[in-house]
């Protein structure tokens, strides 16, 4: 019972409950909803915002699946991401194109056609590209005032032997074919920019409609481009999903592109290179190197230890292969205290060195802990943690399903076909690891859980990063943002279409990027006051926040029945000086919410709340 006119301290649970209702949630003190809240030393407090990197004139082609940093010989930082349509390795503060050359140089003669518009159709026998693929000429003449010598997104595919590119330009004629001779390099071709469904053959039952008619279902998931990188000392390791592995090489400056590993697999779901030995693996590989045909999903081989290009294992080298049992797949692995983990869509397994004549061994370490996407797991000082089919594990030396107080509003509302494009990240300074995903009615991550792995917290958040990288290299994480509305500005391709991201440092400043406010916002369960048929009066409450230099709106909803309309309801700004907000209004129960929306509002933190409370009638 509370007692007469005495000021009454709401001692709140951190994190988020929402998985009660909102009063049992009040009953255990927990708050049900929150917004760039954060939940640091057991209070909440306000997001820090975010700055581009390195400015806000600065995007990239395509949507970042995978970021990875690392410290050359001389202390340089490298920054590599690999998006659906680029691989990028940021240093000096510019975004160097690295993406391998799928084809080229191919010597052509005379391969343009103009005809009076920005259109150029060019010729080139079996080129193998596809639309949206880039590509760069060099050494021609110019053709009806057009200089071709530049980078290309191309626009549409005629046939195997012709295509089209858009120019900045309008051609002065029609001219066919001209341009003299030059060159013409294809990039890797691109990817898709998420995952989506597959409509075609196979997708659904057989005779569900007549020959030739696309399909309105599918249960046939077709993967968005990802990437997997890594470095081996200074150079840099990139797999595309499903496709070849291949070395950036620093020594050959930023001009230089990633290049195709001599006799390494030519199709792999992903790749990393051991910490203490040195050897690249290749999970869901080749049985048969070179053969894409053989490309096993459940598979893995690595190199001999300091040789990228000797994968044949013979008695005098410690190249090798292993192969999993549980699952259908492998989905994602991440380097760990003395081993390799490695997830299937079903099982985790510890892949460790055990010395000659077999270099690697497996042990299978749980069942039914299956890995959700590639980059849902993360290890944080030997311990990893990931999201799965629909809850979240730990690993410590058991696999363990972790209590989530947020559980059934993550799972419950998470876009199907993107789950494969869900990213992960640790955000140190605050001991978080946060899961991106997008929610059912998305196209795009949208949105986040966080968990405080120090104080075992739940929380989620509006925030849509594809990828984030923890402050390790850089000071701050570093963390990408995609816009299918925004066009790449960060290099002159012409007939550029749409679909960059930004890059920001994260935990830097007050705003978002652009300037903006961040909106964080705080909700609690409904606190019960009064017992029985008894209510009590509210006439005072008494905030507590440090940090605080711009309002806080603050609103008391005092209510008489869980599902009662008639409640009363009073809000007032609180600023730092702000010592009370005097309250009229009764009721069994009563929440509260935050918001703060200003701009360069700093890092506010919540303390210790108290409302003064008296017994009151029922009528």
């Amino acid at each position: 019972m509370y007692n007469l006119m005495e000021l009454t301290d709401l001692k709140f649970q951190p994190g988020i409950d929402k998985q009660d209702s909102p009063y049992a949630a009040g009953d255990d003190r927990r708050y049900i909803d929150s917004d760039f809240v954060r939940f640091h030393y057991g209070k909440p407090e306000r997001w820090n915002g975010w700055g581009y990197l390195p400015n806000p004139n600065t995007t990239i082609v395509g949507v970042v699946r995978d970021t990875h940093a690392w410290i050359s010989l001389d202390g340089q930082r490298h920054l590599a991401l690999g998006t659906d349509r680029k691989l990028y390795v940021f240093g000096g503060g510019i975004f160097n194109d690295v993406t391998p050359i799928r084809s080229g140089p191919d010597a052509l003669t005379n391969p343009f056609t103009t005809n009076g518009t920005t259109t150029v159709s060019v010729a080139d026998t079996a080129h193998g590209a596809e639309q949206g693929d880039f590509v760069t000429f060099d050494s021609f003449s110019a053709i009806d005032g057009l200089d071709m010598n530049n980078e290309f997104e191309i626009t549409t595919i005629t046939d195997s032997d012709n295509y089209t590119v858009t120019h900045t330009s309008t051609a002065s004629g029609s001219t066919a074919g001209g341009g003299g001779t030059g060159n013409a390099n294809y990039q890797l071709s691109i990817g898709l920019a998420t995952s989506t469904f597959g409509y075609g053959w196979g997708t659904a039952t057989w005779g569900l409609s007549t020959w030739g008619t696309p399909r309105s279902s599918s249960a046939v998931v077709i993967y968005g481009r990802n990437w997997s990188l890594d470095n081996f000392g200074e150079d840099l390791i990139a797999t595309v999903i499903n496709g070849g592995t291949y070395k950036w090489d620093l020594s050959g400056g930023v001009s230089n592109r990633a290049a195709i590993i001599t006799n390494a697999p030519t199709a792999s779901r992903f790749s990393l290179v051991s910490a203490d030995t040195r050897h690249l693996f290749c999970f869901g590989t080749e049985t048969t190197i070179a053969n894409t045909a053989t490309q096993d999903d459940l598979f893995f081989r690595w190199s001999d230890r300091e040789d990228l290009t000797d994968w044949t294992p013979v008695a005098t080298n410690e190249a090798g292969s292993l192969r999993i049992a549980d699952g259908s797949r492998i989905v994602g692995g991440v380097k760990s205290t003395g081993q390799i983990l490695v997830w299937t869509d079903k099982s985790l397994h510890g892949v460790q060195f055990v010395g000659t004549p077999y270099t690697f061994g497996q042990r299978q370490l749980g069942a039914n802990c299956g890995l959700i996407a590639q980059h849902a797991c993360i290890d944080v000082n030997g311990k990893a943690y990931w999201m799965g089919e629909n809850s979240f594990y730990m690993y410590d030396g058991v696999v363990k399903k972790m209590p989530c107080s947020v559980q059934d509003y993550v799972f419950d509302d998470m876009s199907f076909t993107n789950r494969n494009d869900i990213a992960c990240g640790l955000n140190s300074e605050f001991n978080e690891i946060i899961w991106y995903y997008a929610t059912a009615s998305a196209t795009q991550i949208d949105r986040g859980v966080v968990y405080n792995y120090l104080e075992n917290t739940w929380y989620t958040i509006t925030l849509d990063r594809t990828s984030w990288l923890a402050a390790e290299v850089y000071e701050q994480p570093i963390a990408t943002q995609y816009s299918t509305t925004l066009t790449a500005n960060s290099a002159t391709i012409l007939g550029l279409t749409a679909g960059a991201s930004y890059v920001y440092e994260q935990e830097k400043g007050n705003n978002q990027a652009d300037g903006t406010a961040i909106s964080a916002s705080l909700t609690s369960g409904s606190i019960e006051i009064a017992s029985g048929d008894n209510l009590m009066s509210v006439s005072k409450f008494v905030p507590d926040f440090t940090n605080l230099t711009n309002n806080v709106a603050v609103t008391l909803t005092l209510e008489q029945y869980p599902q009662s309309t008639a409640n009363v309801t009073t809000t007032g700004n609180v600023t730092s000086s702000t010592q009370k907000i005097d309250v009229r209004g009764r009721g069994r129960s009563v929440s509260l919410a935050f918001v703060s929306n200003a701009i360069n509002d700093t890092n506010w933190r919540l303390g210790s709340m108290k409302l003064q409370l008296r017994p009151d009638g029922r009528r």
